[in-house]
Order: structure tokens, then C-alpha cells, then sequence
């Protein structure tokens, strides 16, 4: 009896032993070796074809809050991994040169306080040493938002709008010459199913007075309908950041020009220039500094549908509160760097919305404000995750940050 039990018992012990190590040995690559503090650069470095879950959570008051997950796939060939591991370990941020910066596929999906719902997928790639990038992706949603009017247009009361989609984009941008300019064709194409979640939402008193008997059918018609929206377009761009995830300096700039027209698939002709610009400055050893400015412009003859109408986006304003053909918005952020691994920030933002271009000096602004923290969660990747606290003009909202806010 003893023999029989010792022969289940020593298997039992060494599965128990290996067990244990392999667990310690998993908690090992979440411990940076310079500090001993909680980081995940080792574990992402050598596991160069690893999936990585990012779990989601979603806190825009628009949709009522909710959650989700992003599944990341690093993608590299041989050559390029064995580049990548040796620079990550034997470099201090070897994992921020951009130029590094592995190909990554990822599938997402999420589910709000207000039923909405959103399932999708893309790739962003990065090819000959980062001479080529490649953005793309599409995805398919049911979401419930509350529609304020566009421009001067504003409703006596919101109405909520149900919106079933089906969207794919496509970016793919190439160095020109030795430069940090790159440029190339980009492309929209949407498909779109719109209506009040209540039809009996819709009996003309949504709108102001003044503009009940002329634009009741026109506003009718125009949040409930079938439309496809399809577009082609020329992106360049200027980047001379430090860091793809979070920098701490240089510059990010583009231009984007998208042309919608029937010959392509689209239901309305219009045509939609973006541009954005992010400036990052560091101040001193602790202290730094960053700018976003951006700008929208959709030039079309009549009313776009909502999910297509430019908006501020700012920390702060839910999502399609305050939108108009023509948009502005600045955004300015200082952080303190008090250790390592931690900061905390603070930042200030104002924007505005009207539905021409020589009408935005007569709208209002729209401010907001807010601070937070992060932590470098990925020293050799020089990757930070945390918290925003913004105050906007009727709520306050906290959004969970990967990265850098500025996309």
C-alpha cells in the first residue's frame, strides 16, 4: 500500500513543484529588474508573438457607461524580432523608437448601459524599417445616442437615435524620401440604418418654434433613413514624436481630404477636410508640456446625417453633444513627473461648433478642464496607462487611458 501510494504521491509533488515555479516565473516577467516595481515590458519582449487582453471601460455618459475588451496580436518576422529583443533588452527605451514598433492586429467589442453594442477588428502595420504604414479596419454597431442638433440648430429637447452600422476605413501612408512626412490614399465607406428609438419622438415640437413649419419633413427625413456613405481621400502627415504610445516630445500633424461622390457608392456628395496637430514638449527633467489643436470641415450643400457630422471632441463632452459642419477645438496639457514610474497632469480644453465656417465666432465656447495620473506600466516601451477626472459644461467624466489621450 505505501509503494502504491508513493507512486501517485512523488508525481503529485514534482506537478505541484513545477507548478509553483512556472507560476513564479510568470510573476517574474511582470517585475522590472531596475526597480522591482510592477511592469509588463519583460513579459511583452519575450513573447514577441504574444496576445495581449486590454480590458475596456467605457465611461462616456452618452451610452450610460459600459465594458468591453481589446484583443492585441503582435506580428513580426524573424529578422525583426530577434532586432526588437535585443534593442529591448539591452536598451533603456529601446521599445520606444518608433521605428520598432511591431505590426499589431486587434478584435474588439463592447456592450453600454443603453444597449448599445459594438463588434469590430483592424491592423495597423508598419513595413520596410516603418517607410510603409498601413491602417485599416471595419466593424459593425447598434448604438443609442441622443441627437442635440448641429450648428445654431438647437433642439427643445434631445432626441435619442438609433443607429445599426456597418463601416470599413483604410489609411496607407509612404515616407517620402528621408523626411518625417509621409503620405498616400485613405478611404470611408459606411452603411447605415437611422432612426428615433420612439417614432412618436418625432411630431415637429423637437425643434424651436421659429423653424417648425419649414424644417419639420427635412429633419424628419433626415433621422430616419438608409444611407451609404463611401469616400476617397489623400492623407499627409508630419511626425516627429519620441514615442508612439505616449511622447513625451515632438510633433504630430495631418491633413486629411475625403471626397464622397456617387460614382463610388455614396448617397450624398460632400466633401470633408480634417486636421489635426499634437505638440509635445518636454520642460526640464520633471515637468512637460503638450498642445492639441484640431479642426473639421464638411462642405455639403444640405444636412448630413448625425453619425456623420463633424463634433467636439474634448475630455469632458460626450460624445455628439455639441457638432456642426464646421468644428475647432484646442486642447492644452502640463504634466509633473514626480518618480519614475508616476505623474500627474492637469489640462484645459475649448471648442466650438457651427454649421458654417464665418459662423463660429458667434457660437459659444465650450470648456472644459480636468487632471489625472499615470503610470509607466511598460518602461521599454515607454507606455503609461491611467486616469482622466474632466469637467465639461453640463457633466463630469472619468475616461480610463492606454497611451496617450490625443489620438
Amino acid at each position: 500500500m505505501r509503494t502504491t501510494c508513493l507512486k501517485f504521491l512523488v508525481p503529485l509533488i514534482a506537478l505541484a513543484a513545477t507548478a509553483t515555479a512556472a507560476a513564479q516565473s510568470f510573476r517574474e516577467q511582470f517585475r522590472d529588474p531596475l526597480d522591482g516595481r510592477f511592469d509588463a515590458s519583460t513579459f511583452l519582449a519575450d513573447n514577441a508573438y504574444g496576445f495581449l487582453p486590454v480590458p475596456i471601460i467605457i465611461t462616456d455618459p452618452a451610452v450610460d457607461g459600459g465594458v468591453g475588451a481589446v484583443g492585441l496580436f503582435f506580428h513580426e518576422t524573424e529578422e525583426q524580432k530577434e532586432q526588437r529583443l535585443e534593442a529591448l533588452r539591452e536598451s533603456e527605451d529601446g521599445g520606444s523608437q518608433f521605428l520598432l514598433t511591431p505590426s499589431i492586429s486587434a478584435v474588439a467589442g463592447a456592450y453600454t448601459g443603453n444597449d448599445s453594442w459594438f463588434l469590430g477588428g483592424g491592423h495597423m502595420g508598419f513595413f520596410k524599417q516603418g517607410n510603409i504604414r498601413y491602417m485599416g479596419g471595419g466593424g459593425f454597431g447598434n448604438v443609442n445616442l441622443d441627437f442635440f442638433g448641429a450648428g445654431d440648430i438647437e433642439f427643445t429637447r434631445p432626441i435619442e437615435l438609433n443607429t445599426q452600422a456597418g463601416m470599413i476605413l483604410n489609411s496607407l501612408k509612404f515616407r517620402l524620401g528621408d523626411s518625417r512626412f509621409f503620405a498616400g490614399p485613405t478611404q470611408r465607406y459606411v452603411s447605415a440604418r437611422i432612426e428615433p428609438v420612439n417614432l412618436g419622438d418625432l411630431d415637429g415640437s423637437f425643434l424651436p418654434p421659429p423653424l417648425q413649419p419649414p424644417w419639420q419633413d427635412i429633419m424628419t427625413r433626415l433621422m430616419t433613413q438608409d444611407v451609404v456613405l463611401s469616400a476617397l481621400g489623400a492623407v499627409i502627415e508630419f511626425d516627429s514624436r519620441d514615442n508612439f504610445f505616449s511622447p513625451h516630445s515632438g510633433y504630430q500633424y495631418q491633413l486629411e481630404q475625403l471626397w464622397y461622390r456617387d460614382e463610388i457608392g455614396s448617397d450624398i456628395d460632400y466633401e470633408l477636410l480634417t486636421f489635426s496637430g499634437h505638440n509635445y514638449w518636454q520642460l526640464g527633467e520633471r515637468f512637460r508640456a503638450g498642445l492639441r489643436i484640431a479642426a473639421d470641415y464638411a462642405s455639403t450643400s444640405g444636412l448630413l446625417p448625425p453619425f456623420a457630422t463633424p463634433g467636439i471632441v474634448l475630455r469632458g463632452i460626450p460624445a455628439m453633444r455639441y457638432q456642426g459642419n464646421a468644428v475647432v477645438v484646442a486642447e492644452a496639457e502640463v504634466t509633473w513627473q514626480f518618480d519614475p514610474r508616476w505623474s500627474v497632469n492637469l489640462f484645459a480644453g475649448a471648442g466650438r461648433a457651427a454649421n458654417e465656417i464665418d459662423q463660429l465666432s458667434e457660437q459659444p465656447t465650450r470648456v472644459t478642464k480636468g487632471g489625472g495620473f499615470r503610470y509607466l506600466i511598460a518602461r521599454r516601451y515607454g507606455f503609461e496607462t491611467g486616469l482622466d477626472i474632466a469637467r465639461g459644461p453640463e457633466d463630469t467624466v472619468f475616461y480610463i487611458q492606454a497611451g496617450t489621450a490625443w489620438r
